[in-house]
Parts: C-alpha cells; sequence; structure tokens
C-alpha cells in the first residue's frame, strides 16, 4: 500500500516540457464542462437527473466542483497522478451511463443534430472527446506532469527541505 501511495504522489517529473500542452487540453476541457455544469442546469443536475444518478443536485455539484479544481490542478501539474485517477474513473462512468443506451436508442438524453443518430457510429462520433480526455489522463498518469509542473516544483522543494 505505501508503494502504491508513493507512486501517486511522487510521479516522475523529467517528462518534456512539452507535456505541458497535453495538460492544457486536458485540464482545460476539465475546467471548462465544469464551469458549464453550474450555468447551464441541463448540463449538470438536468443531466445527471436524465440519466438516474443517486441525488442528481449533489452528484452534479460535486462532479462540477472536482472538474474545476482537477482541471486547474491539472493545468498547473500539481497532483497530476491522482487527478488523471479521478479523470479516468470519471471518463469510463461518462462513458457507460450515456453511450450504451445512446447505442441501444434508447438514451434519455436528446440524440445527436445529424446521422448517425443511434447504434455503433453515433457512439463511436460522440465519444470522441471522452475517448481523446480518457487517453490523455491515462498518459499524465503513467508519464507525469513533466519539468514544467508544480509537482517538480514541489518535489525539488521536498528534496531539500528532507536532507
Amino acid at each position: 500500500m505505501k508503494k502504491l501511495i508513493n507512486w501517486f504522489f511522487s510521479p516522475p517529473v523529467k517528462g518534456p516540457s512539452s507535456i505541458f500542452i497535453l495538460r492544457l487540453m486536458a485540464g482545460g476541457v476539465f475546467l471548462s464542462e465544469g464551469i458549464l455544469k453550474f450555468v447551464y442546469t441541463n448540463q449538470g443536475i438536468g443531466r445527471f437527473t436524465k440519466l438516474g444518478f443517486p441525488m442528481p443536485d449533489i452528484t452534479a455539484n460535486f462532479v462540477a466542483t472536482a472538474e474545476i479544481v482537477g482541471g486547474l490542478l491539472l493545468i498547473f501539474g500539481l497532483l497530476t497522478r491522482v487527478v488523471s485517477f479521478y479523470f479516468i474513473i470519471e471518463m469510463i462512468v461518462a462513458i457507460l451511463s450515456t453511450k450504451i443506451s445512446l447505442y441501444m436508442g434508447t438514451s434519455p438524453l436528446p440524440l445527436p443534430p445529424a446521422p448517425p443518430k443511434v447504434g455503433f457510429w453515433a457512439v463511436m462520433h460522440e465519444t470522441r472527446s471522452d475517448y481523446a480526455q480518457l487517453l490523455v489522463c491515462l498518459f499524465l498518469l503513467i508519464e507525469g506532469a513533466g519539468r514544467s509542473s508544480l509537482d517538480k516544483l514541489f518535489k525539488r522543494k521536498d528534496r531539500y527541505s528532507l536532507r
């Protein structure tokens, strides 16, 4: 258990500075989607209600807050592995809770505006951003935040403070 905790909280920070671009992309999307859940009811509480989530008001607000805070943490590269792990789980839940019913044509959410509206290709089209977010977070989970991150800054400070 100690090794797992250490793995999450002591990520590698020698990756290229260009990892910042991936953190900016994923973090920016999560940040904006979290804000949208508060601004537009149909993206937050309304959506979670239609999907049948328990306590949709609490669940939607929790997810929105986690996306805002987590998005900012990814952008700055702080607690990158922990946040990436959370977002991987969130993306899997999002795909499973929205795309299976789209495949079957029983989605409680509005169907896509243009064909394909249901079935395999509709799911493939509608999951493109979920899939991209999932894979970027998987990359960040494995590789860490890179050199230009707060993870690296704090790792350096921790190293000097322990000596």
